[in-house]
């Protein structure tokens, strides 16, 4: 019976971890709330279970909204800037990654920009824009209106406004981009960075006071380049740079021997790189080196 249980559960796993991962920002607490869902389910009377999915996805989103409310004030104390846990999505770890507007859903930008909401609100976003769900679903899921998941989801569209065109490069294009980005900054070529970055370009650094990082956006063109420079001095001319599919766009893992040092992600704009993202908290590192190990 156990071996059934669980079977019947695996079906769902990956599309539940994708709930979870968006809801929280984090690959770890994602895994713990698909197995607390999981020993729910185990301890559940299945007669009573109509659709399965649609429970296990009310399971999971109340679970995820408990962690939120704690998660919020664990945020608030945070050292540096925080940035949500970087995952490899060429694997299908968090579904199919098939239109631009799939990809934005799980980008680190949109990710940070879903901290700005309360718990329900960000709930409402991720099962109307990454799961599709109607209102008529996400207010059963939530055990609210129509009408008030309706004036949800308007007021979180609101506050994380309107997507911008992330991915409207070629893979091939943002590839080439970050090539050019990591070899001007090992080699410390001023020139090739200027052409690179957009004039109000922003680095980001998690380090989570676990490591030294920068603790606060480093902003503008010239600023970048400097704690570019700095920062590759630093990590030594021993790193080696591994690309992938991180959080449905190009990314790259900087590795110290079998170390995972850091994450970088980037977005792009008319051809500049304007925005980067370096997660360098190993904690946050955990997830994704697993992934990048197996493949």
């Amino acid at each position: 019976m156990t071996s059934a249980i669980a079977d019947e559960f695996e079906s769902h796993r990956p599309r539940l971890f994708g709930l979870a991962y968006r809801m929280l920002g984090s690959a770890e607490e994602a895994e713990d709330t698909v197995q607390d869902a999981y020993l729910r389910f185990s301890g559940a009377d299945r007669a009573a279970i109509e659709h399965l999915g649609a429970w296990l996805a009310k399971v999971v989103t109340n679970l995820c909204l408990t962690r939120l409310t704690s998660a919020r004030a664990r945020r608030e104390q945070y050292v540096g800037s925080w940035l949500p846990e970087p995952v490899v999505t060429s694997d299908g770890t968090l579904g199919p990654l098939e239109s631009a507007e799939q990809l934005d859903a799980v980008s680190m930008a949109l990710l940070v920009l879903l901290e700005r909401l309360t718990p329900t609100e960000r709930a409402v976003y991720v099962l109307r824009e990454a799961f599709a769900y109607g209102y008529r679903a996400i207010a059963e899921v939530l055990d609210l209106t129509e009408a008030n998941c309706r004036q949800l989801h308007r007021r979180a569209v609101r506050r994380v406004g309107e997507p911008e065109s992330r991915f409207a490069a070629a893979p091939r294009r943002r590839e080439e981009l970050l090539a050019s980005f990591v070899t001007a900054a090992r080699e410390g070529d001023l020139a090739g960075l200027e052409k690179l970055l957009a004039a109000d370009v922003t680095w980001w650094s998690d380090g989570g006071g676990k490591v030294s990082a920068a603790l606060r956006p480093v902003q503008g063109r010239d600023k970048v380049i400097r704690f570019a420079l700095g920062a590759w001095q630093k990590w030594g001319a021993d790193l080696r740079f591994a690309t992938a599919e991180v959080n449905g766009a190009t990314g790259v893992a900087l590795w110290a021997g079998d170390t995972l040092a850091a994450v970088l992600t980037f977005d792009a704009r008319d051809g500049l790189i304007t925005d980067l993202r370096a997660v360098l908290n190993p904690d946050k590192l955990e997830f994704v080196r697993g992934q990048l190990a197996a493949s």
